[in-house]
């Protein structure tokens, strides 16, 4: 082990105990003990590591800022797994390394804890409504890149295609809102039913207003179209790779899924218009 992947390990440990730290002073009180837990250890961990580096070293301010602003943002599960993601490869080394320094594989314990345990102990109201924005998300994804493509070919007119499309997708929204919040109300406590709903109905909109908005910008329908499929991937990559980093799954097996589904639909809307076309003679 060289003498510079040692430092990278010693400096990294003091950069996500100030990580933790500047998360735990934000958080809510179950999440805030997990955290500061996680922080002692990671500073434990330092001093371990200073014992044979012999040297005090200064955390990583950029990644202390990137995190925390990721985590913020995104959640706490999501950022602190995507850092976690990251510092695999220090399990490999600590493997290593305990070899010359036993008392080391204490810190190899607590860094394979963190990642399989403790991280799995994190609440937050983002993922406890994930099913909800996914719901929200691939319905509208589904539906509305079927309904655009059938209406590509069939009116060959972008400005009537995109307020078509609003239309449908702001009542389809509405519905989902709906029944959502419906079907949580049954599994009992409203507060979570409109919540569900809010996050539905959200999800929901900000993925038809994506999905129109090549009507609007682009005079020529099949560039619309194809820009749209290019966004309606976009979405399903970037939320994938959001829910699949924080619930620690895999990601191109239910990248794959979602997109099969929304593209087959569109391609059978497609033709469905085409078809039609022929048949009305617009």
């Amino acid at each position: 082990m060289t003498n510079a992947t040692l430092l990278k390990m010693h400096k990294g440990e003091i950069t996500e105990f100030k990580i933790y730290s500047n998360l735990a002073q934000k958080a809510g009180e179950k999440n805030k003990k997990i955290l500061e837990h996680m922080a002692r250890d990671e500073l434990r961990h330092y001093n371990h590591l200073k014992n044979i580096t012999g040297k005090e070293l200064k955390p990583n301010r950029l990644k202390i800022w990137w995190y925390t602003l990721i985590s913020s943002a995104f959640g706490l599960s999501f950022g602190l797994r995507l850092m976690e993601r990251g510092e695999r490869g220090a399990q490999s080394s600590y493997s290593e390394l305990k070899k010359e320094h036993p008392k080391l594989a204490e810190v190899l314990k607590d860094e394979v804890r963190h990642e399989h345990d403790v991280l799995n102990m994190i609440s937050e109201e983002k993922l406890e409504y994930a099913s909800s924005i996914v719901l929200g998300l691939n319905d509208a994804l589904v539906e509305l890149s079927g309904t655009l493509a059938g209406l590509t070919f069939a009116l060959s007119a972008p400005k009537l295609i995109a307020l078509s499309g609003l239309i449908v997708g702001i009542a389809s929204a509405l519905s989902m809102s709906a029944s959502s919040y419906l079907s949580k109300e049954e599994e009992g406590g409203s507060k979570n039913a409109k919540r569900a709903a809010l996050y539905t109905g959200a999800a929901y909109i900000v993925t038809v207003l994506l999905m129109v908005a090549p009507y609007f910008i682009f005079r020529s329908v099949y560039v619309a179209l194809a820009v749209l499929l290019a966004i309606a991937v976009a979405i399903i990559g970037a939320y994938t790779f959001y829910i699949t980093v924080a619930k620690d799954q895999k990601f191109a097996p239910r990248f794959i899924q979602m997109a099969a589904i929304s593209l087959g639909v569109a391609f059978i809307s497609f033709v469905f218009g085409i078809i039609l076309k022929q048949f009305i003679g617009a």
